[in-house]
């Protein structure tokens, strides 16, 4: 009898856990009450999580007891003003400017001159490969190219092009080339970044390269003299064809496959007719601007880099196709930031444009004095500039392509006359901005009989193809 009530109790009781749990939004409020205080946040962001042991989290102090409550939840809150606080996710990829400048000081002291730096870039060059999965037994199977559309503009012609990165799986993108002058041409590739189209940011097809900023950017390029690429990124714009699902972009996997497409996209344009391998750049904003830093740093092809709005010690990408794996961790005994990766191109040009509304305003008092102290060990301190525009937005506008502009045409040789108005003023009037439809590659067309169709199918054959199968 006494052994039948005890297991009666036991069923029907509650566990201890359970008898103090209480929902988020609910011990928030509690919080608010307490502390007479006001807590700010997305409604979306506390929907349905709980807080186990609720009322024993509770301290005299405010600051002590919310970091008890959202710590587990990988929560964390911010002082906005006196008695308001701001709570968010947890943002992995993020820290303080102060933190990144420790950083870079740290690693500053563990290498102090050229051959010491050329032995970091050694190392963090197998720890980044190996953490994106990108192997020296790679194989690099046939491209396969596809060309279709080509279209004469002013100065510059324009065709849809597509090529196999690895068996099956088909980059598609647009290349840019001169119609002038007789070569060999540079080359500069131009990965795009999470910018939405203008007008409605719901049309993801008009994103990306289709946007007018990357047209205007390529094309400039070409009426200066050069082979310009746009190529979209993993699972975005036509990529979605292959892999049926647009959320596959936001995986580790994609900045794998990415800087991959990076490297094989250097291999088409360099087997171009007219092309000059000694002259080869890249350029990318934003989520671009880490693909730059990538393909920069792990490709001696790559001779000029611009990464734009991105460069910083403090961000490493809030995108999982930028920071979803740990090519940041620990490399013989110290951790990377995107400052460092982007030196890794040194002594080569390199040029970082920033400005005063996101995570790059760190750059002319913390990231560009890094780099200099780089290039300084190389005796190369003119071969690295910064452009800081304090009251530009992130994006990739005129006023930033205007330095980008420079840059190449003083390290590339190009035409800058070719886009300049007789006011002195960059001049892209003569630019022709295409609609999205003329620049897709399989928009009239069905994909080839051998492409793959999902995102398990891709990622199986990226690895054989690494393990050289």
């Amino acid at each position: 009898m006494i052994f039948a009530l005890a297991s009666f109790c036991i069923g029907n009781a509650q566990r201890t856990e359970e008898v103090y749990k209480k929902s988020l939004s609910e011990v928030l409020v509690s919080v608010e009450k307490k502390y007479n205080v006001k807590l700010k946040y997305d409604d979306r962001t506390v929907k349905g999580l709980n807080v186990s042991y609720a009322t024993w989290r509770f301290t005299s102090d405010i600051k002590t007891t919310l970091d008890n409550i959202l710590r587990p939840l990988d929560l964390i809150y911010r002082e906005v003003e006196k008695n308001t606080y701001e709570i968010t996710q947890y943002d992995y990829y993020r820290r303080t400017e102060a933190e990144g400048k420790k950083h870079l000081d740290e690693l500053l002291a563990a290498y102090s001159n050229a051959s010491a730096f050329d032995k970091r870039k050694k190392e963090l060059r197998e720890c980044i490969s190996n953490a994106l999965g990108i192997t020296k037994n790679a194989q690099r199977t046939p491209l396969n190219p596809i060309f279709r559309n080509k279209v004469v503009m002013d100065g510059y012609t324009v065709e849809d092009v597509a090529f196999e990165s690895i068996p099956g799986y088909f980059v598609t993108g647009t290349l840019y080339k001169p119609t002038k002058g007789k070569g060999p041409f540079p080359v500069i590739i131009n990965p795009h970044g999470h910018f939405y189209n203008e007008q409605d940011p719901s049309i993801a097809i008009d994103s990306g390269r289709y946007r007018a900023d990357m047209q205007y950017r390529c094309a400039g390029l070409a009426r200066m003299g050069a082979i310009a690429f746009n190529y979209d990124m993993y699972s975005w714009g036509e990529s979605v064809l292959m892999t049926g699902d647009p959320l596959a972009h936001e995986t580790g996997f994609a900045a794998s496959i990415q800087t991959w497409n990076s490297i094989r996209a250097l291999d088409l344009l360099l087997s171009l007719s007219g092309a000059d391998k000694t002259r080869v750049g890249v350029t990318g904003a934003s989520g671009g601007g880490t693909q730059t830093i990538l393909v920069a740093a792990l490709d001696d092809r790559i001779t000029a880099s611009v990464p734009v709005v991105m460069v910083s010690s403090s961000f490493f990408g809030g995108c999982p196709c930028e920071s979803g794996l740990p090519i940041h961790d620990e490399c013989k005994g110290h951790k990377t930031n995107n400052a460092e990766i982007a030196a890794m191109i040194a002594p080569r040009p390199l040029l970082v444009i920033s400005d005063g509304d996101d995570w790059t305003k760190s750059v002319p008092g913390t990231d560009y004095p890094y780099l200099q102290k780089v290039y300084g060990f190389y005796g190369k301190e003119t071969n690295v500039g910064s452009v800081y525009l304090q009251n530009d937005k992130h994006d990739y506008g005129i006023t930033k392509r205007t330095p980008m502009y420079k840059f190449f045409a003083k390290n590339f040789g190009l035409d800058l006359s070719a886009i300049t108005g007789k006011d002195g003023k960059i001049d892209e009037s003569k630019i022709t901005i295409q609609k999205n439809k003329d620049l897709l590659v399989f928009g009239n067309f069905p994909l080839p009989a051998n492409a793959l169709k999902t995102h398990e199918e891709i990622v199986r054959v990226f690895k054989e193809v690494q393990q050289g199968k």
